[in-house]
């Protein structure tokens, strides 16, 4: 921790582990946090400070504080809020039997959540208007909704399958209507960045121009992690569920399916978002023989930082 090169959150390239569950950490704690953190860039840590408590701090500022703008972020749409308040969506969208207005009202609460998430996890180095999100919102909603109705009226058309393979199709459906309206929400909310670039950092941390390159590895990376993220949530628990639901307990006590579904739903996103957003670190790095001219002529490193959010 000690060795850590300093960037503009006071700490370096070692900073970059994955989110943890720190959604409850008091404003008390958070200060101290930030306080024993800015100490560490400035080089007056008191005697007694351990690398496990700065370690510890950098964890706790990274899951509330936003990197780019230093606000906090809301705890429903903060990385390490994901699993506690995206778990009852996850469950309404694998519940069996949907009807049409289900269908509308579970894909629209699930993209409205991702969109919030996407809003809060931004690159923010650069202003983007209001409107760029409205508009990503309504596209992943009409993406989301219209790719599950589709999937569900082909399937109640299919006359070969059995009930209990219609049953097992029609769980499996909420995936690619997810998945694809999860990089239809990226793509359309950020895509400014595009257009405009987002800001890289030298190995100190400083700003050394604008690169629109980068903002598309960014914006790539994202998306993948939007594609993977929803695989076991989506996928492990319908088949999961099909097995458990044979079970003689569960076969007598229908009360419990509910319940056990929820469970395995909640195991399977805690599953998921660990091996999804460790696939990028949200801090990444790319090579400046990569990017613009500009970029390489402004600083001497082979290497520059930028935020991929998340």
């Amino acid at each position: 921790m000690r060795h850590a090169t300093k960037g503009r959150n006071g700490v370096g390239s070692l900073m970059t582990s994955a989110p943890t569950t720190t959604t409850g950490a008091t404003t008390r704690r958070l200060q101290e946090c930030v306080a024993l953190l800015d100490r560490f860039k400035q080089g007056t840590l008191p005697p007694g400070v351990t690398d496990a408590q700065l370690w510890k701090a950098q964890k706790v500022k990274q899951a509330i504080i936003h990197p780019d703008t230093g606000e906090k972020i809301l705890m429903p749409f903060r990385m390490s809020g994901y699993i506690p308040f995206g778990t009852p969506v996850v469950v309404g969208l694998l519940l069996p039997n949907q009807t049409l207005a289900s269908t509308i009202f579970w894909q629209s609460l699930n993209q409205s959540h991702n969109a919030c998430v996407n809003f809060c996890n931004r690159n923010a180095s650069k202003p983007a208007p209001a409107s760029k999100f409205v508009q990503g919102y309504l596209g992943a909603v009409t993406s989301a909704v219209s790719i599950a109705v589709g999937l569900n009226v082909l399937l109640q058309k299919a006359n070969g399958f059995s009930p209990t393979t219609r049953l097992l199709v029609q769980r499996l459906i909420p995936f690619p209507a997810v998945a694809s309206a999860n990089v239809c929400n990226v793509v359309l909310m950020r895509h400014s960045e595009l257009s405009e670039g987002i800001s890289v950092l030298d190995d100190e941390g400083n700003v050394v121009g604008t690169s629109r390159v980068a903002a598309k590895h960014a914006l790539m990376e994202t998306a993948l992690t939007r594609v993977v993220l929803p695989m076991p949530i989506l996928l492990l628990p319908p088949l999961i569920m099909s097995m458990l639901e044979k079970l003689p307990l569960l076969q007598r006590q229908r009360r419990l399916v509910l319940p056990v579904h929820s469970l395995v739903c909640l195991a399977a996103f805690g599953l998921a978002l660990p091996l999804a957003i460790s696939l990028f670190p949200q801090m990444s790095q790319i090579s400046v023989t990569r990017l613009e001219p500009e970029i390489a002529m402004a600083t001497d490193g082979p290497m520059v930082t930028y935020n991929k959010g998340l």
